[in-house]
């Protein structure tokens, strides 16, 4: 069994980081700027974040490979270096990673829509995300976290092309909404649903990031775990953004945070790390909290 997997299947709750895109704007990322170019133009405050992130009690660290399909690089003219960008930010994770702690590629949408909404069809995107998929592996990733979708055809494309590239495991984790009916996605699936067909879809761990707060988030992992036996992870944003002074504020505070999510873990959460807006001071009192810390 992958040690990864024999860890999470231990019981212990584990503890992801936090936000890239926050962190890498606070270090020299332009506004609009391309965060996977880093990996090469800055290598060094890549291998930075992941360090602050493990010194802040992380047990495992993203790589910065969020938009690193063909269809998001090729926005900023970086469409083939694909495999080099995805390949160096698993190395850069990598490298500041101590023992015993694991590297997980983060895949996210493509920003395209399949037919007949969009024009991509299903082989196209399977190829662009198993290309991805072999930069990530190439770089030495522990396992993939495919994060922050919606569309449940692409979901199932992307954790396919993880397993046809590389049989590592795979987290599959969708973004809700709160209406009047419930929570559900862009494309109306409910997490229970999600549940059923992220697992069909060959997910070993299913979950839900960014998008509501942390009590809507709490809510939706109850749900899901009524649904599964499999692990669940969540990454929570640091609250509703608000613009203050032109800028993007995230309101909620590392002591608010961490004080609700003992709430995550009791409704069925594994893996609990933070998405939009957090810091390495958010996964600091998050794991002191959760008596996780280093």
């Amino acid at each position: 069994m992958n040690t990864f997997l024999e860890q999470l299947n231990s019981g212990r709750v584990l503890i992801s980081d936090g936000a890239t895109g926050t962190y890498l704007q606070s270090h020299g990322l332009e506004p609009g700027g391309c965060p996977e170019l880093m990996n090469a133009d800055a290598p060094a405050v890549v291998r930075q974040m992941a360090t602050d992130y493990f010194a802040a009690g992380a047990d495992m660290v993203e790589t910065n490979s969020f938009g690193g399909s063909r269809y998001m690089l090729a926005k900023y003219g970086q469409g083939e270096r694909v495999e080099e960008l995805n390949r160096l930010s698993a190395q850069n994770a990598r490298s500041a990673t101590p023992d015993g702690k694991f590297v997980i590629g983060s895949i996210g949408p493509t920003g395209e829509f399949l037919e007949p909404n969009g024009t991509a069809t299903e082989q196209e995107m399977l190829d662009v995300f198993c290309e991805q998929a072999r930069g990530l592996a190439d770089g030495g990733v522990d396992c993939f976290c495919i994060e922050t979708m919606s569309d449940m055809m692409e979901m199932s494309l992307a954790i396919r092309a993880c397993k046809k590239t590389t049989g590592l495991p795979v987290f599959a984790s969708l973004t809700f909404d709160q209406g009047p009916r419930g929570f559900f996605t862009m494309f109306g699936i409910t997490p229970v649903g999600a549940v059923e067909q992220m697992s069909k879809a060959g997910a070993d761990v299913v979950g839900s990031n960014c998008g509501i707060t942390i009590a809507q988030m709490i809510d939706i992992i109850a749900a899901m775990r009524q649904a599964t036996d499999k692990p669940i992870i969540t990454h929570v944003n640091a609250g509703i953004p608000k613009i203050i002074n032109g800028r993007i504020v995230y309101p909620d505070t590392p002591d608010y945070m961490a004080n609700l999510y003992p709430k995550l873990v009791e409704a069925g959460a594994g893996i609990v790390g933070g998405c939009c807006g957090t810091t390495p001071e958010h996964i600091r009192a998050i794991a002191n909290v959760l008596n996780n810390g280093n």
